[in-house]
Protein backbone atom coordinates (compact mmCIF):
# COMPACT_ATOMS: atom_id res chain seq x y z
CA UNK A 1 0.00 0.00 0.00
CA UNK A 2 2.69 2.59 0.82
CA UNK A 3 4.48 1.77 -2.47
CA UNK A 4 1.38 2.65 -4.55
CA UNK A 5 1.01 5.92 -2.63
CA UNK A 6 4.65 6.74 -3.29
CA UNK A 7 4.20 6.09 -7.02
CA UNK A 8 1.08 8.25 -7.13
CA UNK A 9 2.80 11.09 -5.30
CA UNK A 10 5.85 10.83 -7.60
CA UNK A 11 3.62 10.92 -10.66
CA UNK A 12 1.70 13.96 -9.40
CA UNK A 13 4.93 15.83 -8.59
CA UNK A 14 6.28 15.00 -12.05
CA UNK A 15 3.16 16.31 -13.77
CA UNK A 16 3.13 19.49 -11.65
CA UNK A 17 6.83 20.03 -12.41
CA UNK A 18 6.17 19.64 -16.12
CA UNK A 19 3.45 22.29 -16.01
CA UNK A 20 5.72 24.61 -14.02
CA UNK A 21 8.67 24.28 -16.42
CA UNK A 22 6.66 24.55 -19.67
CA UNK A 23 6.46 28.40 -19.74
CA UNK A 24 10.20 28.63 -19.12
CA UNK A 25 10.98 26.25 -21.97
CA UNK A 26 8.60 28.09 -24.30
CA UNK A 27 10.48 31.34 -23.64
CA UNK A 28 13.81 29.74 -24.55
CA UNK A 29 12.60 28.62 -27.97
CA UNK A 30 12.79 32.17 -29.31
CA UNK A 31 10.28 34.10 -31.33
CA UNK A 32 7.88 31.65 -32.87
CA UNK A 33 4.80 33.17 -34.39
CA UNK A 34 4.31 36.93 -34.23
CA UNK A 35 1.67 38.15 -31.81
CA UNK A 36 -1.83 38.29 -33.24
CA UNK A 37 -3.47 41.63 -33.92
CA UNK A 38 -6.11 42.71 -31.47
CA UNK A 39 -9.64 42.31 -32.78
CA UNK A 40 -11.85 45.30 -32.09
CA UNK A 41 -15.60 44.92 -31.52
CA UNK A 42 -16.66 46.91 -34.58
CA UNK A 43 -13.83 45.57 -36.74
CA UNK A 44 -11.95 48.87 -36.95
CA UNK A 45 -8.92 50.10 -35.05
CA UNK A 46 -9.88 53.36 -33.31
CA UNK A 47 -6.26 54.55 -33.44
CA UNK A 48 -6.05 54.19 -37.21
CA UNK A 49 -6.98 57.11 -39.41
CA UNK A 50 -9.35 55.76 -42.06
CA UNK A 51 -9.99 59.08 -43.80
CA UNK A 52 -6.74 58.91 -45.78
CA UNK A 53 -7.11 55.21 -46.53
CA UNK A 54 -8.22 54.85 -50.18
CA UNK A 55 -9.19 51.22 -49.71
CA UNK A 56 -12.18 52.23 -47.54
CA UNK A 57 -15.38 52.79 -49.51
CA UNK A 58 -17.75 55.64 -48.75
CA UNK A 59 -20.64 54.21 -46.70
CA UNK A 60 -23.04 56.83 -48.07
CA UNK A 61 -22.21 55.84 -51.64
CA UNK A 62 -22.78 52.19 -50.79
CA UNK A 63 -26.13 53.05 -49.19
CA UNK A 64 -27.19 55.04 -52.27
CA UNK A 65 -26.22 52.18 -54.59
CA UNK A 66 -28.14 49.70 -52.42
CA UNK A 67 -31.16 52.01 -52.44
CA UNK A 68 -31.17 52.15 -56.25
CA UNK A 69 -30.80 48.39 -56.49
CA UNK A 70 -33.66 47.90 -54.04
CA UNK A 71 -35.91 50.17 -56.11
CA UNK A 72 -35.18 48.30 -59.35
CA UNK A 73 -35.67 44.95 -57.62
CA UNK A 74 -39.01 46.09 -56.23
CA UNK A 75 -40.24 47.10 -59.69
CA UNK A 76 -39.19 43.66 -61.00
CA UNK A 77 -40.95 42.03 -58.05
CA UNK A 78 -44.11 44.01 -58.77
CA UNK A 79 -44.07 42.88 -62.41
CA UNK A 80 -43.57 39.26 -61.38
CA UNK A 81 -46.44 39.42 -58.88
CA UNK A 82 -48.71 41.00 -61.51
CA UNK A 83 -47.90 38.19 -63.95
CA UNK A 84 -48.59 35.59 -61.26
CA UNK A 85 -51.93 37.20 -60.44
CA UNK A 86 -52.93 37.12 -64.11
CA UNK A 87 -51.99 33.43 -64.37
CA UNK A 88 -53.93 32.56 -61.22
CA UNK A 89 -56.98 34.51 -62.42
CA UNK A 90 -56.94 32.53 -65.69
CA UNK A 91 -56.92 29.14 -63.95
CA UNK A 92 -60.03 27.39 -62.78
CA UNK A 93 -60.66 27.63 -59.03
CA UNK A 94 -61.35 23.88 -58.78
CA UNK A 95 -58.23 22.86 -60.74
CA UNK A 96 -54.85 22.29 -59.18
CA UNK A 97 -52.14 24.89 -59.66
CA UNK A 98 -49.76 24.32 -62.54
CA UNK A 99 -46.03 23.89 -62.13
CA UNK A 100 -45.37 27.21 -63.84
CA UNK A 101 -47.41 29.03 -61.17
CA UNK A 102 -45.51 27.28 -58.38
CA UNK A 103 -42.15 28.11 -59.99
CA UNK A 104 -43.19 31.73 -60.45
CA UNK A 105 -44.14 31.91 -56.77
CA UNK A 106 -40.72 30.49 -55.84
CA UNK A 107 -38.99 33.11 -58.00
CA UNK A 108 -41.02 35.81 -56.27
CA UNK A 109 -39.99 34.47 -52.85
CA UNK A 110 -36.34 34.44 -53.92
CA UNK A 111 -36.51 38.04 -55.20
CA UNK A 112 -38.24 39.18 -52.00
CA UNK A 113 -35.52 37.55 -49.89
CA UNK A 114 -32.83 39.32 -51.95
CA UNK A 115 -34.56 42.64 -51.36
CA UNK A 116 -34.81 41.93 -47.64
CA UNK A 117 -31.11 41.08 -47.45
CA UNK A 118 -30.20 44.27 -49.33
CA UNK A 119 -32.36 46.34 -47.02
CA UNK A 120 -30.63 44.87 -43.96
CA UNK A 121 -27.29 46.00 -45.36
Amino acid sequence: MPESRRRLLTALVGVAGGFAVEPLLAGLQGPGTPPKAKVYPNGRDPNRNTVDDPSQLDPKAIARANQLEIKTDITKLYEMVSELKEQVDKTDATATLSISIVKKAQQIEKRAKQIKDLAKG
